[in-house]
């Protein structure tokens, strides 16, 4: 098999100041050959999925209408034998459809999830992953494995299965989660000991540096690295990427403010934005939590007592104080598709068919409150009140 892929990575907090300047040093080289493709006509939207059979004729139809999608772990396993197989044949359907959709490969760099035909060489690797301090080696969640970056072995590993898809036509890019648990300092420190942990982090970076050379030049790099929790919000990795997933975003963590912590993330996503940086901005509804940094209780989104409609307008106003170009928007319920429960999958809201038109400026802040026009639609965000308003101008 030979793939393509996007990469979408999850960083975060900064642990000393070298990491930060190697990143912003390191800072990849634009290239307009290998971003999706980008309109104002309509609200820009980003597609992120997984299903373990094979997507129906209908569905890959829905999917060849979004600019940029990526394909989840899972993705076809159960139909096609692994992660890698399933999710070159969707990307393959796809692309008979509209070979300008650009899609990404998933791999998360720290949790060991199933289903990938590359873990039988994972298996023969002495010392893979990482242990407590009893010998666990459940330790996200504790249900999951965490892999351990700072053997040798295991970052080959991980870089020869993104190279080996990411070689495919059909793929464009690698999607790279999990970039978070890596560099907040102290997730699993206590678990596999301060030392280690470092070593796991320095690893890190050392692969970062790395994959752009792997993948090559062609290749989309996504990070899910923007995230309001730390000093610089991640701004100061963006020099690995091509641009950040966006989730966790009302996820307010620490002592800060749910409205300081929201106006924090909207005006890092601004700055990577305006930067030129893609921003795929995935916002859960409901109770559908769409960040699981935290292994205690995983908070839900505080306006589940509001209409749908109330939340689509407040979420879909969030992005557009933020959007630039290359910024596309994914309201979501739920990635897994394969039970018929998600009321978002194959059903398109009457506002991503509404003109929209490109922005007359930066979204203007006072207080707690943006507001912004674009050609066809004014915008007003109150973050603090958790309302907003979208006024849609006939054409």
């Amino acid at each position: 098999m030979k793939p393509i892929c996007a990469v979408v990575l999850l960083a975060g907090l900064l642990v000393s100041p070298e990491p930060l300047q190697a990143a912003n040093s390191f800072a990849r080289s634009p290239n307009p050959e290998r971003m999706p493709s980008f309109s104002w006509d309509t609200v820009p939207r980003y597609m992120h999925v997984r299903k373990v059979t094979a997507f129906t004729p209908a569905e890959v139809e829905y999917l060849a209408s979004f600019p940029l999608v990526t394909f989840e772990k899972t993705t076809g396993s159960k139909e096609f034998g692994s992660t890698e197989a399933g999710t070159e044949q969707a990307a393959k359907a796809v692309k008979r459809i509209n070979p300008s959709t650009k899609i990404l490969y998933y791999r998360n760099i720290l949790v060991h999830y199933p289903s990938y035909h590359e873990d039988r060489k994972l298996e023969k690797i002495k010392g893979a992953f990482l242990v407590d301090r009893n010998g666990n080696a459940k330790l996200v969640r504790q249900q999951v494995r965490a892999y351990d970056l700072s053997n040798d072995e295991v970052q080959a590993w991980w870089l020869g299965n993104a190279k080996w898809v990411c070689s495919s036509k059909y793929i464009d890019g690698l999607f790279v989660d999990g970039n978070i648990k890596v560099l907040e300092p102290g997730y699993l420190r206590d678990q596999i000991g301060a030392d280690k942990k470092d070593a796991v982090i320095q690893a890190y970076h050392k692969m970062m540096k790395q994959l752009p050379q792997a993948l090559g030049s062609d290749e989309l790099i996504l990070a899910n690295i923007i995230r309001a929790r730390f000093d610089d919000a991640g701004l100061g990795y963006l020099g690995y990427f091509d641009g950040s997933y966006i989730e966790g975003f009302e996820h307010e963590v620490g002592r800060m403010s749910r409205a300081d912590y929201v106006a924090k993330g909207i005006e890092a996503v601004q700055t990577a934005a305006r930067s030129g940086k893609i921003i795929a901005f995935t916002i859960g509804t409901g109770k559908y939590a769409d960040t699981d940094m935290d292994d205690k209780s995983r908070k839900t989104d505080r306006k589940t007592d509001s209409t749908f409609q109330q939340q689509l307008t407040y979420k879909l106003a969030l992005f557009l104080v933020c959007a630039e170009k290359y910024s596309y928007f994914m309201l979501s319920d739920g990635y897994g598709v394969d039970g018929g429960n998600s009321r978002l999958w194959m059903n398109p809201l009457p506002e991503y068919s509404r003109p929209l038109g490109p922005p007359k400026g930066p979204a203007q802040k006072r207080g707690y409150v943006y507001e912004r026009s674009f050609q066809y639609a004014d915008v007003s965000l109150d973050i603090e009140n958790e309302t907003a308003s979208i006024v849609w101008k006939r054409q």
